[in-house]
């Protein structure tokens, strides 16, 4: 008799890909978001709605390649954008108030850098598994 459970390298294979095909998305809608900032501040718009710009531009990029390449739509494109859009804001304000009780330290307030990068690592797997669920209707996996 064959034993027909997968190694425990294929089980991690297959927890980390979407993640990782999620992080990859995400790192290009980040890019955009920054590039669209960058060219917009103070040239052509003031901060805030060059920022709401620029957001709004990344979380439609970040939309369309988490369709394409990441998750497996189960419901219509409508519904599945309008609760990505609220899954993006309640990241968003997330991540925000993570930084801002990171920056209560001084520590924190001290190198905002890794405040930053604490904030987005921990909201990645917010936002990952609540647009699994918006896309394909489960969490788990």
């Amino acid at each position: 008799m064959t034993d027909t459970k997968p190694p425990w390298w294929r089980k991690l294979l297959n927890w980390a890909m979407p993640k990782a095909k999620y992080a990859a998305a995400s790192a290009v809608a980040t890019g955009v978001d920054y590039t669209v900032y960058m060219l917009l501040v103070n040239k052509v718009l003031a901060p805030v709605p060059s920022n709401v710009i620029a957001y709004s531009a990344g979380m439609i990029i970040n939309f369309l390649l988490q369709k394409r390449f990441v998750f497996e739509l189960r419901r219509s494109v409508k519904k599945a954008f309008f609760f990505a859009a609220l899954v993006s804001l309640g990241g968003l304000l997330l991540s925000s108030a993570i930084i801002y009780g990171l920056s209560l330290q001084p520590f924190f307030n001290e190198h905002q850098a890794l405040t930053k990068l604490i904030a987005t690592g921990l909201v990645f797997f917010y936002n990952f598994y609540l647009k699994r669920y918006v896309f394909e209707g489960r969490f788990a996996g």
